[in-house]
C-alpha cells in the first residue's frame, strides 16, 4: 500500500511512518515544517525509502503532487495545543480545518478513498458525568469564580451538586470546548461529509493523551508531560494546575501508531465515518503523571499550584473497548513502565 502521512515529520506522524515503513508499505511524507514545532532550515531524518515532499496541506497544487499514486491517507497534520488566547483561532481554523477541507478535495480528485484522521479527545468537552440526583448529564461549564476558590470539579446544570466523572464512549455528546476542540470536531465533520459524498471511507482516531519519544519541548502548545520533562531537566518541580487532580488517559506514541496502523488495514467504513477511542483504558490524573515522571528523574517534586486555564476540561476518561472489537487494537505500553521510560527519552529540540 502506499500511504500519505500528512504531518509525518512532526511527533506522532513520525511514529505513524516509521510503523507503516516497518509493516512493509510505501509511504511518502508532507509536512510544512512549521516553525512553531521545527527548527528553521532543520530536514528531520525519517527512515529509509521515505519521500519527504516538504509543503502545506493548504496549497491544492502541494497536495495534488503528495496524493499522485497514493492509496490512503494518514492525515496527522493539524495545529495542535490548547493555544495560547483567542488571536491563535484564525490559524486553528486555516490549518486544522481549512487544511483539511484542502486534502479531501484533492483526495476526490485523485481518487484516494481511504482516510485516517487524527481526532482528538478534546472533541468530548467535559467527559461523562453523573449526578447523584438527576443521572448521567452534561456538566455545567466551569465559572471563573468556583475555579478561582479552587472549586474545580463541573456542578450538575439542574441541581449544582458535584458529579462523578465516568468514561466515555464514541457515543458521548460531543462538546468541544476550546478553539482547538472546535477545529479538530470541524475535522470530522469534514471527512464525513467528503466519505458521503464520494464512497470514500473515513476513520477517526480520537487520541487521548499521548506522549513517548520525540515529543516537542518548551514550547506553549506542548503537551503537559513534555512540558512537566522539561521542568525536571532544568531542575524546577514540574507545576500542577488546579489540585492535580484531573482525570487523563495516557497513551504511548507506539500504541497511537500501532492503532493508526490497524486503521489503514481494516475494512473502511461504507461512505461513513467512525470514529474511535485511542486509549489505554487506564486513567490516571495529572499529579499521579507529575509524580511518576518526578520519581523516574529523580526529581524534585510537583508543585500543586491552584492555577488554572479557561478552556482546560476537568476529567476526560475513555472505553477503548470499540476499538478493540472492532480494530483489534489495544495499548501495550504500561503507565508506570512508559513513564520510567519517557523521563529519559529524547525529545525533539524548541524551535
Amino acid at each position: 500500500m502506499r500511504v500519505l502521512v500528512t504531518g509525518g515529520a512532526g511527533f506522532i506522524g513520525s511514529h505513524v511512518v516509521s510503523a507503516c515503513r516497518d509493516a512493509g508499505h510505501e509511504v511518502r511524507v508532507l509536512d510544512a515544517l512549521l516553525p512553531t514545532v521545527h527548527r528553521a532550515g532543520v530536514v528531520p531524518t525519517l527512515p529509509d525509502g521515505v519521500d519527504l515532499l516538504v509543503g502545506d496541506v493548504r496549497e491544492a497544487g502541494v497536495v495534488d503532487r503528495a496524493l499522485d499514486g497514493v492509496d490512503a491517507v494518514c492525515h496527522q497534520a493539524a495545529k495542535v495545543g490548547l493555544g495560547v488566547d483567542v488571536q491563535d483561532m484564525p490559524e486553528y481554523a486555516s490549518i486544522n480545518e481549512f487544511g483539511t477541507a484542502v486534502l479531501l478535495a484533492g483526495m476526490a480528485r485523485a481518487e484516494v478513498g481511504r482516510l485516517v484522521l487524527a481526532s482528538s479527545m478534546v472533541v468530548y468537552g467535559e467527559g461523562r458525568y453523573e449526578c447523584p440526583v438527576d443521572g448521567v448529564v452534561p456538566a455545567a461549564p466551569r465559572r471563573r469564580a468556583d475555579l478561582d476558590e479552587g472549586r474545580f470539579e463541573p456542578p450538575c446544570p439542574l441541581c449544582g451538586r458535584q458529579l462523578a466523572w465516568g468514561t466515555v464512549t464514541e457515543e458521548t455528546g460531543l462538546d468541544p470546548r476550546n478553539t482547538y476542540a472546535a477545529t479538530k470536531l470541524g475535522q470530522e465533520h469534514l471527512a464525513s461529509a467528503w466519505a458521503s459524498s464520494t464512497g470514500g471511507g473515513a476513520i477517526a482516531l480520537r487520541y487521548h493523551n499521548v506522549y513517548g519519544p520525540s515529543m516537542p519541548r518548551d514550547t506553549p502548545y506542548a503537551g503537559v508531560a513534555a512540558i512537566f520533562r522539561s521542568a525536571l531537566e532544568a531542575g524546577r518541580a514540574p507545576r500542577v494546575f488546579e489540585d492535580g487532580g484531573q482525570q487523563r488517559d495516557f497513551v504511548h506514541v507506539t500504541d497511537v501508531a500501532d492503532a493508526n496502523l490497524r486503521s489503514l488495514l481494516a475494512d473502511p467504513p461504507d461512505s461513513a465515518l467512525r470514529a474511535y477511542n485511542v486509549a489505554s483504558g487506564q486513567p490516571h490524573t495529572v499529579g499521579d503523571m507529575a509524580r511518576a515522571l518526578a520519581d523516574a528523574f529523580g526529581g524534585p517534586d510537583p508543585q500543586v499550584t491552584g492555577e488554572y486555564r479557561i478552556g482546560d476540561v476537568r476529567h476526560v476518561v475513555a472505553s477503548p473497548l470499540l476499538a478493540e472489537k472492532e480494530l483489534g487494537f489495544r495499548a501495550r505500553v504500561e503507565f508506570e513502565d512508559g513513564m520510567r521510560a519517557f523521563a529519559t527519552d529524547p525529545l525533539r529540540a524548541a524551535p
